[in-house]
């Protein structure tokens, strides 16, 4: 199997480096390994989909909290 590096990851997939390197310690690129202090990551890994919040979920989260806050002060 061959391998890349963080940097090339990161290259390839369009993201920092950190990124990928965070990706990695949290266990969401399949493959990769730590070899002292460098992520050695399969060539053919798939870039892992971005589990942060998105925009639009925090908008519709910020609505229904000043909702149920408008109603909690109504009694």
């Amino acid at each position: 199997m061959d391998y890349i590096t963080a940097k090339e990851a990161a290259e390839k997939w369009g993201i920092s480096q950190r990124r990928v390197q965070v990706l990695c310690e949290q266990g969401r690129v399949d493959g990769a390994k730590r070899l002292g202090w460098v992520w050695a990551i399969p060539k053919d890994a798939p870039k892992p989909a971005d589990a942060r919040f998105k925009r639009e979920d925090r908008e519709e989260t910020m609505i229904h909290a000043k909702e149920d806050s408008y109603q909690n002060r109504r009694g």
